[in-house]
């Protein structure tokens, strides 16, 4: 159950969250040129309605770098790791197909094939493999610490152990982390589009490429690599910084 939870979480998070990129980026669409502030936004809904659907059976991690941040300070059984980022992948990329299917008409009217792969996958504003890297360091470190600093404030998160589960079946929890992903995403997204997930980024990704798309261009598989390893890196700093620190008393 947890791991169709962490499916059905993460395909929640990629319907949601890419919708709105497709709905401001792809022609004719309504919310056409809508801005930055909308996909940030929508994007920190995305997950909080993703968490508050299956936060409480599966923790809602919905982003391998939480997994593998949560397991490397001890929070998280090792065991659990592979069934949990196997789930989260298909569901990204589930949620990524039914993107594509909702916006089936906007496609052919679209000229830009960047824009029509930023649906799917995150780009650098300026390719600076350092840079960009460190970038996604930084964000998912802040989305870790973040998290976990919500739950110490709610009594369900300490330097013993962090139940999210638990912590997640209190009401405004699911809605702050939302609030949290869309702080990041005004503070620190521009330079890369802020990926802070592994899944979020290759899962999309791999729908962009094996998808039909009329007018697609290349999927950027030079640049995938940083929306995966960095978010990992910087989760678990993010991690390690909340143990070592103590901040949840």
């Amino acid at each position: 159950m947890v791991y169709l939870a962490e499916f059905v979480g993460t395909a929640i998070l990629i319907l949601l969250g890419g919708g709105v990129v497709a709905g401001v980026v792809l022609a004719k669409s309504k919310s056409n040129n809508a801005g930055w502030i909308v996909i940030t936004f929508g994007w920190g809904m995305a997950v909080a309605m993703a968490v508050y659907v299956t936060g409480t059976t599966s923790g809602a991690h919905i982003n391998p770098a939480v997994t593998i941040a949560l397991a490397s300070i001890g929070d998280f059984s090792w065991s659990l790791v592979p069934g949990y980022i196997a789930a989260q992948m298909a569901g990204a990329f589930t949620g990524a197909v039914l993107v594509y299917l909702v916006y089936h008409a906007h496609w052919a009217p679209t000229d830009d094939p960047d824009a029509k792969l930023a649906v799917f996958s995150t780009a650098p504003a300026v390719r600076k493999p350092v840079a960009n890297f460190v970038t996604e360091v930084v964000g998912t470190a802040m989305l870790v610490l973040g998290i976990l600093g919500i739950g110490a404030n709610s009594g369900h998160v300490s330097t013993g152990g962090v139940d999210l589960s638990a912590l997640f079946s209190t009401g405004l929890a699911p809605l702050l982390v939302g609030l949290l992903v869309f702080a990041i995403g005004l503070s620190l997204g521009g330079p890369t589009g802020y990926a802070i997930n592994p899944a979020r980024d290759l899962g999309p990704r791999i729908a962009h490429a094996l998808l039909p798309i009329p007018g697609k261009g290349s999927s950027d598989w030079g640049y995938a690599w940083i929306p995966v390893v960095a978010p990992i890196v910087g989760g678990v700093i993010g991690g390690w910084i909340w143990k070592l620190t103590g901040f949840g008393g």
